[in-house]
């Protein structure tokens, strides 16, 4: 690995089959763009639909995930291939403070940005904390290592995915039959893809499965009379530039004191990130910890400026990486220059609005099946041995917490699934720690 800031991107054949791209790698730019792409595909479904959820605009939230993007990588000096995009972790918070009754604009979205600036404020704070003592000694890295081994991570991470599988079975099932079969329709396409294609049309199975399922789709309803037929009318409307909704942010102590503590799950979300991708890629990225978590603060600061949602790093783009195996920052790169270019394109906001709910809810089933599976990948990976019960206790207790979404009340603070089996992995390791080192 180079020595400087940035490194030195060595060029490689991403269009073969089997060929790993490590973060400091590069492959053609016709290659890095269409890989860019499907990284944009991966989390717009989620990016456009926590702003939804909490009143936002959804183009803005798109630009800010691709500005927030660009700020990660700065921060990290391009060592850790990351999305950043709507964070999840802010609805439950966003609508208590702000009463929204989920229709329309949030007509109080002021105080929930000033929340959320503050949010981020406090999430940089404990990154430049991690940042200075990583520099010094190496400390937090080692600390890090020392409560949260393979078990611990390949739980987290395979939570995340599991937390998720409500959400995307109740897209795929839709109202109707009809809707269910072209949610599994779309899961087929990607698996074809997948196993039956070689070479770059293989590493876009998400951007071409995509595709191939609302090319089906469209023919089934609009050609056939089948379903709900997709409505163009919104996309002949809207205009191909123009400025998202912005907003202006008031800081109350109330919204603060609510929203703040989601910094903890941001930090718990970007940890399970950074030790995903170091066991993917093979790479010990615990360094770039605490800068990691600088620039997502910032990045969620600068969003919460302007009108957006707070940022995380996206479990998604896991599982784009962990099929396609192309690790490269500088995809990431290219990734949110798109995302910028489609926040200022109100036609391509309702563009999205057409890709029908079956095809979204067969995809997610897709991405996010694959995100349990990048957890339990870290399991046999680094041979975490099941045989000792307290790897067995760790992982099977984090895996019902979250995929059950236990949730935990905590005054105004309301810890969910993901959050509550992040931590609960890593307090009950550590008190089922003993003298001697169990085997990880």
């Amino acid at each position: 690995m180079s020595n400087s800031y940035f490194p030195r991107w060595r060029k490689v054949d991403g269009g073969a089959s089997g060929v790993v791209v490590q973060p400091d790698e590069r492959m053609s730019w016709p290659q890095n763009v269409a890989m860019g792409a499907q990284h944009v595909v991966a989390m717009f479904g989620s990016t456009i639909l926590a702003p939804l959820l909490m009143g936002f605009d959804a183009n803005v939230a798109i630009l800010m995930s691709g500005i927030g993007t660009l700020i990660f990588f700065l921060f990290v000096g391009g060592r850790v291939p990351s999305y950043l995009g709507s964070s999840f972790a802010f609805i439950g918070g966003v609508i208590a403070v702000t009463g929204y009754a989920g229709s329309g604009a949030n007509a109080n979205i002021g105080v929930a940005l000033g929340a959320i600036i503050a949010c981020g404020l406090v999430y940089t704070l404990i990154g430049l904390l991690v940042w200075w003592v990583n520099a010094r000694s190496g400390g937090a890295a080692q600390w890090i290592n020392a409560w949260m081994p393979p078990v611990v991570t390949g739980a987290i991470v395979a939570v995340i995915g599991l937390n998720l599988a409500p959400i995307a079975a109740k897209g795929a099932m839709g109202g109707s039959t009809f809707e269910a079969l072209m949610a599994l329709v779309t899961v087929l396409c990607v698996g074809g893809i997948a196993v039956y294609t070689r070479g770059t049309v293989q590493r876009l199975l998400i951007l071409v499965g995509l595709l191939l399922a609302c090319v089906i789709y469209a023919v089934l309803t609009n050609g056939l009379g089948l379903g709900k037929p997709i409505d163009f009318s919104g996309v002949q409307a809207a205009s191909w530039l123009g400025l998202p909704r912005f907003a202006a942010p008031v800081f109350e102590f109330h919204a603060m004191s609510v929203i703040v503590p989601v910094a903890i799950i941001l930090v718990a979300e970007n940890l399970g990130h950074i030790k995903a991708v170091s066991a993917m890629t093979g790479q010990n990225l615990d360094v770039y910890l605490g800068r990691a978590f600088v620039g997502d603060g910032v990045a969620t600061m600068v969003s919460g400026a302007v009108g957006g949602t707070g940022v995380t790093t996206y479990a998604e783009n896991i599982g784009v990486m962990t099929v396609t195996r192309i690790y490269s920052t500088l995809v990431f790169v290219v990734a949110a220059l798109i995302a910028i270019l489609l926040g200022f394109s109100p036609k391509f906001g309702a563009l999205i609005q057409t890709i029908p709910g079956p095809v979204l809810g067969g995809m997610s089933v897709v991405v996010f099946g694959l995100i349990a599976v990048a957890g339990a990948r870290i399991w046999v990976v680094n041979q975490v041995d099941f045989s000792d019960n307290r790897n067995l206790i760790v992982a099977a207790v984090t895996l019902v917490l979250g995929a059950g979404n236990f949730s935990l009340q905590l005054g105004a603070f309301r810890l969910d699934g993901i959050g509550t089996a992040t931590f609960g992995a890593i307090l009950l390791y550590a008190l089922l720690r003993r003298s001697s080192p169990a085997p990880v």
